[in-house]
């Protein structure tokens, strides 16, 4: 699988099917996983993952928000570029555009990804998403 550069509906990011390449490229320790990011509910009940009853209304209103549930961290995003190679993913691993402990460097990016998708306003480095943990009773808000 390819790793694409783009704008994601929070900040730049690599997107990718394969973990394994973005832990190469970011030198991410494998301990820490990469989002999941899924571009429509349908596609989220679709990957046998499921929630807790009481917090799927906060998953289905949430913009801009990262889950974790059961040990796996997830999104869901529609995207915001006209891209047909977006809307054909239904499921991308995500992080941001930048080596580990870093900041965004163009230069970088572009010579690790195989694919760039930008709109005409170009790529921009935004603050990231929110990310809560869903445990059965409650949620948590980690950043």
């Amino acid at each position: 699988m390819s790793i694409i550069l783009t704008q994601t509906d929070t900040t730049v990011g690599f997107l990718s099917q394969n973990a394994q390449k973005l832990f190469e490229i970011k030198s991410r320790e494998s301990s820490k996983p990469f989002i999941k990011v899924f571009s429509s509910l349908k596609n989220f009940s679709n990957s046998g993952l499921r929630v807790a009853n009481r917090h799927k209304r906060a998953l289905r209103r949430a913009k801009k928000t990262s889950f974790i549930s059961k040990g796996t961290a997830f999104r869901v995003a529609n995207t915001t570029l006209n891209s047909q190679i977006l809307r054909d993913l239904k499921w991308n691993y995500s992080t941001s555009a930048n080596e580990s402990a870093k900041n965004f460097n163009i230069k970088f990016c572009e010579q690790k990804a195989d694919i760039i998708i930008q709109n005409r306003d170009g790529l921009s480095e935004n603050s990231s998403s929110s990310l809560y943990k869903l445990g059965q009773e409650k949620k948590r808000r980690l950043r």
